[in-house]
């Protein structure tokens, strides 16, 4: 493929890498098939235990040096990074829509996501700021600073393949930390094809070997590196599932986790909503990336006045919808990831329809020419009530749940009667609604707006949420932080020693 070799990709690929160097294993081969056509893209040989060790090694090695370097200077870095991601801009856009199945413009947007991260991260690399506070004891000065913390392990989803790296990883180096990322094994060409370009920034900047580590691998490894005491921070992205085994792992030995789990994102549609902005938010919400994002719109909540309204315009457009061929730019929807994936929308339908649901938009899986992959599904709209058990349940698939509501707050309870609290909307141009909806009455959520859709959140915020989310938070505004420790000073410039609490101590 071209892409393959604009991005110095081979048909097999180790997969264990310490940014100069690629290393041997003995792992087993992973092999990368395209959800677009089902044929093989490329494999890779996995990370084994021996890799695992040298990686941990090179990097604790390097991190000694690295957290040395200004952190301007590590901001330079990371800005040459954001200009070789644009160089590559389509090539590795291209592989993200062909690898993952996201359609090619939402492929692009996640690599626009790691340009605009490194542009935050270099910004950031001046504002490292600590506070000054005033001491009780005269002649004293109290102040606190942030310091690195050493290596950053990052567990990665197939549905972000290179985007959720970049939050953690442009951040964390301009800390002063390095990475080792564990890409999903699903999408392993994606992370290759990362560690290349930093690699080449890295080289021209005489970067130490061991900053940017790439391990590609299973569950096992995963289970390696939240075991680790060698690494201090694990963020991981993926199932709650998952992140309550990477809790528990890193919490046992008092590490620290920072999770990005499940979503079950809700969109309130009020009877003051504007109808027209509150199909387009529902519409690419529902089935944007195949319905695949953690911030993905799962349920609307719409207003008895308006339900028949929404009901009727939802199903125009859904038929409207054109799927296919993610690379095709007229295409709205593409596959999903693989047909375990498949399964599991099929296997949510069959228990919504039990548990009496009714589908306006039918389910089902697509056949036939251009669809032989087996991955290709249509993205279905079911009526529901509020308390069936699969509409608290996450499904990585285009089902959108649709129930009635009669005032705020009961769509306000039925919005954060959920066990996830990643992103939720009202639509309204009601300016008592919006506020109590933002307010401490409110969404429970990490994410809640107000006339746009639950996806699409943008990389100046605090992204994340509360409850089975896991309450962690990546990218924007002070996030930065949890890839640093604190540290309060105190410095006495006086000619006495007086303790605190004016306690006396006298020799």
């Amino acid at each position: 493929m071209d892409i393959l070799t604009k991005l110095n990709i081979e048909s097999f690929n180790q997969g264990i890498s310490t940014g100069r160097h690629w290393l041997g294993s003995t792992g087993e081969h992973i092999h990368s098939y395209s959800p677009v056509d089902g044929q093989l893209i490329a494999s890779v040989i996995s990370c084994d235990k021996d890799g695992y060790e040298a990686v941990v090694a090179k990097a604790q090695e390097a991190f000694l040096e690295w957290r040395k370097w200004p952190a301007p200077k590590r901001g330079e870095v990371v800005r040459q990074v954001g200009d070789k991601l644009r160089e590559n801009k389509d090539a590795l856009g291209s592989l993200v829509s062909f690898e993952m199945g996201k359609s090619l413009q939402e492929g692009l947007g996640e690599v626009q996501e790691m340009i605009d991260i490194c542009d935050f991260a270099v910004g950031l690399s001046r504002q490292l700021y600590g506070l000054t506070m005033h001491s009780e004891r005269p002649g004293h000065r109290m102040y606190e600073q942030w310091h690195p913390l050493g290596i950053t392990g990052i567990i990665s989803a197939f549905n972000f393949p290179v985007a959720v790296w970049s939050w953690n990883a442009m951040l964390a180096l301009v800390c002063g930390d390095v990475c080792i990322w564990k890409p999903s094994e699903k999408v392993p060409l994606c992370g290759i094809a990362c560690q290349k370009i930093i690699t080449e920034v890295f080289i021209e900047n005489q970067v130490p070997d061991g900053v940017s580590n790439l391990v590609i691998g299973g569950r096992e490894l995963g289970e390696w590196m939240s075991k680790d005491n060698r690494i201090p921070l694990i963020s991981a992205t993926g199932s709650t599932r998952m992140g309550k085994a990477v809790g528990a792992a890193v919490g046992e030995r008092l590490g620290r986790s920072l999770l990005e789990l499940g979503g079950n994102n809700a969109i309130i549609i009020s009877g003051d909503a504007d109808l027209d902005i509150a199909l387009i938010g529902a519409v690419f919400g529902a089935v944007g990336t195949a319905g695949q994002r953690c911030t993905s719109t799962r349920r609307l909540i719409i207003h008895e006045s308006v339900y028949d309204t929404i009901k009727n315009k939802l199903v125009n457009a859904y038929n409207q919808l054109r799927i296919g061929n993610p690379l095709d730019q007229h295409n709205h929807v593409g596959p999903l990831i693989d047909k375990d994936a498949v399964k599991m929308y099929l296997d949510a339908t069959v228990v919504c329809k039990k548990e009496g649901g009714n589908f306006i938009v039918e389910p089902g899986v697509l056949e036939g020419i251009g669809f032989e992959s087996g991955c290709y599904v249509k993205p279905c709209i079911a009526e529901v009530e509020p308390h069936f058990s699969i509409v608290h349940h996450e499904t990585f698939a285009p089902i959108l749940y649709i129930m009635k509501y009669r005032d705020i707050e009961e769509a306000i309870s039925i919005q954060n009667n959920v066990p996830q609290g990643l992103s939720s909307s009202i639509m309204t141009l009601n300016f008592r609604e919006a506020e109590l909806f933002l307010s401490a009455e409110g969404s429970d959520c990490g994410i809640a707006n107000v006339n746009i859709g639950t996806s699409g959140a943008e990389i100046g915020g605090a992204f994340g949420g509360e409850k089975e989310t896991g309450g962690g938070r990546e990218s924007g505004s002070d996030s930065w932080k949890a890839y640093m420790r604190r540290q309060t000073n105190t410095l006495n410039y006086s000619r006495n020693l007086p303790l605190a609490q004016g306690i006396k101590f006298d020799f």
